[in-house]
């Protein structure tokens, strides 16, 4: 299986916005890390990953995004998840996931 990824850039923001779908397991992690290890890497940029067309995200993916959270901070830039869906919200809320990172139901209009 395969996840359907695409990278843009933030129009008003120095960043990328990294779209996502399918679904985020220990099969297809290594793609999504590698995809966002080239967004966070950078240094002081924004790197937002939009997971509209996400349904399932196990363990491992759980554990890719603390990852590129450390990473994102560690080059002083910014990290944040939009477009959940409430499954996949009350996942990142039972892990404690949302308290630490910056995350939206809804997609901000203004990027």
């Amino acid at each position: 299986m395969k996840l359907d990824l695409r990278t843009e850039d933030l129009k008003e923001a120095n960043g990328k916005k990294l779209y996502v779908a399918g679904e985020i397991d220990a099969y297809t992690a290594p793609q999504l890390k590698e995809a966002l290890s080239q967004l966070t890497s950078r240094d002081q940029g924004i790197t937002v990953v939009d997971l509209e067309g996400v349904d399932y995200i196990d363990s491992t993916g759980l554990g890719i995004f603390v990852g590129a959270l450390k990473d994102t901070h560690s080059h002083e830039g910014q990290f944040k998840i939009v477009s959940l869906n409430s499954r996949v919200k009350r996942l990142f809320s039972i892990t404690g996931l949302d308290e630490v990172m910056d995350i939206d139901e809804k997609e901000e209009a203004n990027q």
